[in-house]
C-alpha cells in the first residue's frame, strides 16, 4: 500500500521543460545578448549559455556566427513597414522608409555594425525592403538603373547614420573623451588664420546633438530633390 505524504509537505517540483531550440529562438537569444552586452559578446558559446544548452546544438540551426549576424539583422528589419508606392508622394515615402531603417537599427545595440559587416545580405525581410525601395523610386519616374544606384546610396547613408546614432544611444562613444577632444579642436581651429578658412572656422555651431535630426532631414531633402529633377529629364 502506498502511503500518501503529509498534507503540510510540498510536492516535489518538476524542472520546467526547456523551450524547443529553433533558429528563431537562437536569434532572439542573440539579440538579447547583443542589447545587454554588445556585439563582441555575441558568440555561439554565450548564446548557448543563454539558452541553457551546448554550443554544438546551435549549429543544427545556424551554420556560423556570420549567418547568425545576418539573421539578426533580418529580424530587426522585419519591423519596417514597406508602403505601397504612391506616385503622388513617392519622395515622402522614400524618406519615411529611410527614417524607419535608421530607427530600427539604432534601437538595437550593434545592429548597425552588423549591417556594415554583412556586405550583400540576402534574407527574406532584406529582399522585401530592397524590392520595396526600388518600387518607390520607380514610382517617381526613375529608371531601374537610377533606382538601383539611388537605393544603394540611401541604404549606405541609413547604415552610416544609424551607426553613429547607436554609438551615442548605447554609450559606445565616450562622451567625456569626445567633449575633451572637442575643446582641443576648438582651440586649434581658433589658432588658425581666419582669412585662410573663412567658412570652415564657423561651422562648429552646426554640429551638435541638437542639429542631428535637422542634418538628416537636410540630407534626405537634398538627395530626393536631386532624384526628382533627374526623373524629369
Amino acid at each position: 500500500m502506498t502511503v500518501p505524504p503529509p498534507p503540510w509537505r510540498s510536492a516535489p517540483r518538476r524542472r520546467a521543460a526547456k523551450p524547443v531550440l529553433s533558429q528563431a529562438s537562437i536569434v532572439r537569444a542573440a539579440l538579447i545578448v547583443l542589447d545587454d552586452e554588445g556585439f563582441d559578446a555575441v558568440t555561439m558559446r554565450r548564446i548557448a549559455q543563454e539558452l541553457e544548452t551546448g554550443p554544438a546544438s546551435l549549429y543544427a540551426h545556424v551554420s556560423n556566427k556570420e549567418e547568425l549576424a545576418e539573421l539578426m539583422l533580418d529580424t530587426v528589419l522585419a519591423d519596417i513597414l514597406v508602403p505601397e508606392p504612391d506616385p503622388a508622394r513617392w519622395d515622402e515615402q522614400v524618406k519615411e522608409l529611410v527614417r524607419d531603417q535608421i530607427r530600427v537599427m539604432a534601437a538595437h545595440r550593434g545592429i548597425a555594425r552588423i549591417a556594415w559587416d554583412v556586405p550583400v545580405p540576402v534574407t527574406p525581410h532584406l529582399l522585401r525592403l530592397g524590392e520595396g525601395t526600388l518600387a518607390l523610386l520607380r514610382a517617381g519616374g526613375l529608371t531601374l538603373k537610377q533606382a538601383t544606384f539611388a537605393g544603394d546610396a540611401l541604404a549606405l547613408y541609413a547604415k552610416a547614420y544609424a551607426y553613429e546614432a547607436s554609438g551615442w544611444t548605447w554609450g559606445e562613444i565616450d562622451q567625456a573623451e569626445v567633449g575633451e577632444r572637442g575643446k582641443q579642436m576648438v582651440a586649434y581651429m581658433q589658432s588658425l588664420p581666419a582669412e585662410a578658412f573663412p567658412n570652415l572656422l564657423h561651422v562648429g555651431e552646426f554640429f551638435s546633438a541638437e542639429t542631428a535630426q535637422e542634418r538628416l532631414e537636410f540630407a534626405l531633402e537634398a538627395f530626393l530633390a536631386g532624384l526628382k529633377a533627374m526623373a524629369k529629364n
